[in-house]
C-alpha cells in the first residue's frame, strides 16, 4: 500500500470497526447483567445480614465500573483530535480504570471495618437461607457474563493501528484490536469473580447447615476483600505507570534504542522517549544523527517503518540531523541511566 507522504495509515473511517462494535455489544450486555446481579447481592447481603455476600457486591461494582469505562473508551475513541486534546481523548480510559479502582478501595475498607467489629462481638445473625439463595444466583450470573464475553475463535483486524498493539517482530498483519482486548480483560475479572463467588457460596453453605459457625462471614470478608484488592494491583501499576509518562511494559528502551541504530546511515540517537496514552495506545520519539552522506527522507522512512512494524507504536515523532562528534560528550545526549 502507497502511504500519503509522512502518514503511514490511510485515514480511518469514521465511526467504529466491526469488531469493535462486536465488543461493545458484548460490553453492554455483560454490563447490564453485572449491574443487575450487583443490584440484587446488595440487596440479598442485607437481608441476609452478610457481608460476605457485600464483598462479592462490591467486586461486581468494580466490574460494572471497568466495563463502562472500556465502553467510555470506545465512545471516546471515535472522536478527533482537537487543538486543545492534540492526542485525543484517550487517557480517559487510564482514568477512568483509576477511579474504578478507587472506589473498590473505599467500599473494601468499609466492609473490612465491619468484618473486624463483628469479630470483636458476635451480636449478629446471619440469614442462612437468604445468603444461600444470594451466593447461588451469584454464581449463576458469572457464568452468564463469562459466557456473554467468551469470544471463539481468534481476533482479526483491518484498522488503524493508532488502537492497536503488534508484538515484536511479528510485524503488522493481524493485530489486537482494542475492543477484543477489552473483552478479553472483562472475561478474564469475570473469571476471578467466579471464584470468589464460589467461595461465598462454599461459606453460605456451612452456615446454612451449621449456623454456628456464622464467623465464616466475616472471616470470607477478610479473605475476598485481600482477593479484590489484591485483583487491583496490576492495574493500579499500569495506570501509575501510564500517568507517570513511563516506557510501555511491553516495549523496552534497549530493543528500541538498537532498532534506530540498526538503520543504514544512523550514526547515534538521542533524546528517545518512550510512553503510552492507554495500554495499547504507544507513542515514540527521538533524534536521529545520521552521516553526512545519508539520505535524510530514506532514513526517516526506513526508521519509522521499522518501529511501527516490529513495535506496533501508534504514533512515531523522528527528527533527523547530521552526526557531529561533539554529540558524544554532550550532557543531553547521553542516555538515561536504569531505574
Amino acid at each position: 500500500m502507497a502511504f500519503h507522504h509522512c502518514h503511514r495509515d490511510p485515514l480511518p473511517q469514521p465511526g467504529l470497526t466491526p469488531e469493535r462494535l462486536q465488543a461493545r455489544r458484548q460490553l453492554y450486555a455483560a454490563c447490564a447483567v453485572c449491574f443487575v446481579f450487583m443490584a440484587g447481592e446488595v440487596v440479598g447481603g442485607y437481608l441476609a445480614h452478610s457481608l460476605a455476600i457485600m464483598t462479592d457486591a462490591a467486586h461486581l461494582l468494580a466490574d460494572v465500573g471497568s466495563m463502562m469505562g472500556s465502553l467510555f473508551s470506545l465512545w471516546l475513541s471515535t472522536r478527533p483530535a482537537t487543538r486543545t486534546m492534540t492526542f485525543g481523548w484517550h487517557r480517559s480510559e487510564t482514568l477512568g480504570a483509576l477511579a474504578s479502582v478507587v472506589s473498590l478501595w473505599m467500599v473494601t475498607g468499609i466492609l473490612l471495618y465491619l468484618a473486624v467489629i463483628r469479630l470483636l462481638h458476635s451480636d449478629y445473625h446471619i440469614e442462612g437461607g437468604a445468603m444461600l439463595l444470594t451466593a447461588s444466583i451469584a454464581v449463576c450470573a458469572n457464568l452468564l457474563m463469562a459466557f456473554v464475553l467468551h469470544q471463539a475463535g481468534p481476533p482479526h483486524s483491518h484498522g488503524s493501528r493508532g488502537a492497536e498493539y503488534a508484538p515484536l517482530e511479528e510485524g503488522p498483519g493481524d493485530p489486537l484490536p482494542l475492543g477484543n482486548t477489552s473483552v478479553r480483560a472483562a472475561f478474564v475479572h469475570v473469571l476471578g469473580d467466579l471464584l470468589q463467588s464460589l467461595g461465598v457460596l462454599a461459606a453460605s453453605i456451612l452456615i446454612y447447615f451449621k449456623p454456628q459457625y456464622k464467623v465464616a462471614d466475616p472471616i470470607s470478608t477478610f479473605l475476598f476483600s485481600i482477593c479484590a484488592l489484591g485483583s487491583t494491583a496490576p492495574t493500579l501499576r499500569d495506570v501509575l505507570r501510564i500517568l507517570m509518562e513511563g516506557t510501555p511494559r511491553s516495549v523496552g528502551f534497549e530493543p528500541v534504542r538498537d532498532t534506530l541504530l540498526s538503520v543504514p546511515g544512523v550514526r547515534a540517537t538521542h533524546e528517545l522517549h518512550l510512553w503510552a496514552l492507554t495500554l495499547t495506545y504507544h507513542v515514540a520519539s527521538a533524534h536521529l544523527a545520521i552521516d553526512s552522506t545519508a539520505d535524510p527522507e530514506a532514513v526517516l522512512a526506513e526508521a519509522s517503518s521499522r518501529l511501527y512494524s516490529r513495535f506496533g507504536f501508534s504514533s512515531c515523532t523522528l527528527q533527523v540531523e547530521q552526526y557531529q562528534p561533539e554529540m558524544a560528550q554532550c550532557l543531553r545526549c547521553r542516555e538515561p541511566p536504569q531505574a
